[in-house]
């Protein structure tokens, strides 16, 4: 479907007074009361939000991401009884974690109610809710008077946004709007875990921890489905395609430090002699020894490998210059999957497409 529209851009200050009532926060809602696809910024990355009651709406964020509709979505909402409007009972070991993470980067998997669109749902019979830790992204919620259906705002497949440029880039002339409140923070998606069964699973590893999880309601499990294509029917937004990925063909080599920059130096040096522009996607510590030895035509920083939270700040970003350099063939370092590891290590094996060497 041919989509053609004036995407209206409107910049919010997240440290305005009265930031619900302010004529950018008003402007949005509206188009979101009114059935239209806004984009908006959360905690985690920037997402395409739609009225989470109306199947006709949440079309709208399909046809502009080219996103597969058995990919189920998100809810997020403005204050906690708006829950009702989407779920049904919320299990005890939910409700603990919604007390103690909400507002914030986790989606809790509850039964579903009626009123739920059955786009957003997949035709599951359970909803992914979260309360997003961000003031312009409750502002408009709460303005909007509707729960949001929000997956990430970007091309289905492409890198996640962090940025209005990177949703401009994206999906300029696709959506009604996109409401600009700087860069995001957290930098991956939401940790989605299933309260739905029991002990509870995570379906998508995120900005909430196992370990934090677990010292709330005690043990949960990890999802299979990790693995690319593992699964036919999703549970949870990244669990079927292949996500965040580049236009470039990525590889991650694993393993020691001198073993696994051999075959890193090993891969760009065919892929020069190939003919393709390559890059490295490196840790502060790396860096300085792949400039040094000039062994790719970019190499591009991601952050120290034991700043976690500063790799998956700037890891959507870092793959979007990839392919902003034209970069054809690139290699990447592995991280521990400790802690928030766990997701960055996630997104970047769905953005390889399961290309990883063991060395």
């Amino acid at each position: 479907m041919e989509i053609n529209l004036v995407t209206k851009v409107w910049s919010v200050d997240n440290d305005v007074e009265n930031i619900q009532s302010c004529t950018q926060i008003v402007d949005a809602a509206r188009l979101l009361h009114a059935g239209e696809a806004v984009a908006f910024p959360t905690e985690t990355v920037y997402g395409l939000g739609a009225n989470a009651l109306s199947n006709e709406a949440v079309e709208k964020i399909f046809a502009a991401k080219g996103r597969p509709s058995d990919n189920p979505l998100i809810v997020h909402i403005g204050e906690r009884q708006q829950l009702s409007t989407v779920a049904g009972e919320v299990p005890e070991k939910g409700q603990k974690l919604m007390d103690a993470f909400w507002p914030g980067p986790l989606t809790v998997i509850v039964p579903k109610n009626e009123h739920v669109a059955s786009l957003v749902t997949a035709g599951l019979d359970s909803v992914g809710v979260r309360m997003p830790a961000h003031p312009v992204a409750l502002a408009l919620i709460k303005q909007a008077g509707v729960p949001i259906a929000a997956p990430s705002a970007n091309r289905s497949g492409r890198p996640s946004p962090t940025t209005a440029a990177h949703v401009l880039a994206d999906l300029d002339g696709r959506v009604a709007g996109i409401v600009d409140g700087g860069a995001t923070g957290v930098g991956v998606e939401s940790t989605v875990i299933d309260v739905t069964v029991e002990p509870p699973v995570i379906l998508r590893p995120g900005g909430i921890t196992r370990e934090q999880l677990e010292s709330v309601i005690g043990p949960v499990e990890l999802d299979p489905s990790f693995e690319v294509g593992a699964v036919e029917t999703p549970r949870a937004p990244g669990m079927k395609y292949t996500h965040y990925a580049p236009e470039g063909e990525l590889w991650l080599v694993a393993g020691s430090e001198e073993q696994a920059r051999i075959k890193m130096a090993e891969l760009l040096s065919q892929a020069k002699i190939d003919g393709q522009k390559t890059g490295v996607l490196a840790t502060e510590e790396w860096a300085g020894y792949w400039r040094d030895h000039e062994a790719a035509d970019v190499v591009l920083t991601v952050g120290a490998q034991a700043d976690l939270e500063q790799v998956a700040q700037q890891l959507y970003a870092v793959l979007r210059e990839f392919d902003n350099q034209q970069v054809q063939f690139i290699v990447g370092e592995t991280f521990s999957r400790e802690g928030l590891g766990m997701a960055v290590m996630n997104r970047l094996e769905k953005a390889a497409g399961g290309r990883i060497l063991s060395v």
